[in-house]
């Protein structure tokens, strides 16, 4: 990277680039390398000085748009879904975005999780143990919003109030497609946006795992000197939801009895984002709250979808490749009987794809953990 001849453009060098183009952007070089290199922010940096110089291709810039791409989905959800699911049109349509034929494409939420959470009656229990705010990312909004639905009623079950803070997009995409400037306008809105309301008596929680933590890792250097202390100050008040399930189950705030005592075997798969910046043992224990509730880590490296990665055309076959190495032979060795746990959108993708298996984001189980709920809820 820094061997270029051109100083007007040093990262205009294909070679490096068809190397970076291998790299999963998983972190684990963050949390394993003796000298904590983080190979993902270098390879972010590098593209977007590559693209500078050549030009940003079609795919990526796709992308980086995809929370846009969803929100127009969103609206008309039939056409769509006659885009990316019927055959033949399906596969004209991965053919336009450079991905490649055998990859099933995500299904749009309808509705989208806020306008589930605007038309829902909270719980009655809502609020008696104090409010958090709910970072809504376009993966949780547009894709997932059943996941999004069992944190909200887990939580709200559990004696919190969740409330819907104004933001934009994560900008997890166009971080790990290079595009980094557009990435730091949308961090800088974020941190602006929620620096003002997102307290340590409020924290600001999140389902996905490479959304939420991006707060901790990318944004305070993202968003600018400017703006570095405040967004390292908002850092200290974000936590994935596994974080503050257990935070609070210390605090005595509830406890293991409001879950079902019923015996249930899970595997789990962990994020990658989870195990370079967090503690996967947090979710080990979150899932375990339920008394007989018995979970075995798959020891598993990154799953091969690695946001888009696994969707390209000239890298799903590696993606695969990957996914058969440890966590595909895993799942497949297991009954039907046991849940398969994966708190990341991707790798539940990439789960389904590989092994027909549906794997649950651990807010869906705890969620069904629950013991009976007969408490009417506010009309």
């Amino acid at each position: 990277m820094t061997g270029s001849h051109d100083p007007d453009a040093p990262f205009n060098q294909i070679d490096v680039k068809e190397i970076l183009e291998l790299c999963l952007s998983c972190k684990g070089c963050k949390r394993e390398c003796p000298s904590n290199v983080d190979m993902a922010k270098l390879k972010a940096e590098f593209l977007q000085g590559y693209y500078d110089r050549n030009g940003t291709p079609w795919r990526t810039r796709l992308i980086a748009a995809s929370h846009r791409v969803s929100h127009w989905a969103s609206k008309i959800p039939w056409f769509y879904h006659w885009l990316t699911q019927s055959e033949p049109v399906s596969r004209l349509t991965k053919r336009l975005a450079g991905f490649h034929p055998k990859r099933s494409l995500p299904r749009i939420s309808h509705p989208t999780f806020r306008d589930w959470f605007r038309q829902r009656d909270p719980h009655t229990n809502a609020g008696r143990q104090g409010s958090v705010w709910l970072f809504v990312d376009e993966f949780t909004n547009y894709l997932d919003a059943h996941v999004g639905q069992a944190c909200v009623e887990l939580l709200e079950q559990l004696g919190y109030a969740v409330e819907l803070p104004s933001h934009e997009a994560s900008g997890r995409a166009a971080i790990s497609m290079g595009l980094l400037r557009k990435a730091r306008q949308l961090a800088q809105s974020n941190v602006r946006q929620l620096s003002e309301c997102v307290t340590a008596e409020k924290p600001l929680i999140g389902v996905e795992p490479s959304a939420i933590l991006s707060f901790r890792d990318e944004y305070p250097d993202l968003v600018g000197p400017s703006w570095r202390a405040t967004s390292q100050r908002l850092a200290h008040h974000v936590f994935t939801i596994e974080e503050f399930l257990m935070q609070r189950f210390a605090r005595g705030e509830f406890k293991r009895d409001a879950f079902s005592d019923r015996t249930q075997a899970i595997r789990l798969h962990g994020h990658c984002h989870q195990k370079a910046l967090a503690q996967l043992a947090t979710t080990t224990e979150a899932l375990q709250l339920p008394l007989n509730f018995k979970v075995r880590l798959i020891p598993s490296g990154c799953c091969g979808m690695a946001g888009s990665f696994g969707y390209e055309q000239d890298k799903y076959e590696l993606s695969m490749q990957i996914g058969e190495l440890v966590l595909f032979p895993a799942i497949r060795q297991e009954p039907e009987a046991t849940w398969i746990a994966a708190p990341g959108t991707s790798c539940r993708h990439q789960i389904l794809d590989g092994t027909q298996r549906v794997a649950l984001h651990p807010v869906e189980i705890l969620r069904r953990a629950l013991k009976s709920d007969t408490t009417e809820r506010h009309h």
